[in-house]
């Protein structure tokens, strides 16, 4: 229960770093790199998969959607 009383408080970035140097004292530093590893990097090509997203999305349907999800 401790761990929840402190993390509750916290910020995105405090709780980031908070677990981020918990993990690196639990696994050791090659545990803690094979995390970093598996976790942090991105997969895939987030270019070519945006494009494939997006395609035929204009600023008019952009500015459309966000109107239609603005709370005034």
């Amino acid at each position: 229960m401790a761990h929840q009383a402190i993390t509750q408080k916290m910020t995105d970035d405090e709780f980031d770093s908070y677990v981020m140097d918990l993990l690196a004292r639990e696994l050791g530093p090659g545990g803690y790199a094979r995390y970093i590893a598996l976790h942090r990097s991105g997969r895939g090509d987030y270019t070519a998969d945006r494009h494939q997203w997006l395609a035929g999305v204009t600023i008019e349907d952009i500015e459309r959607e966000l109107k239609a999800n603005s709370p005034t």
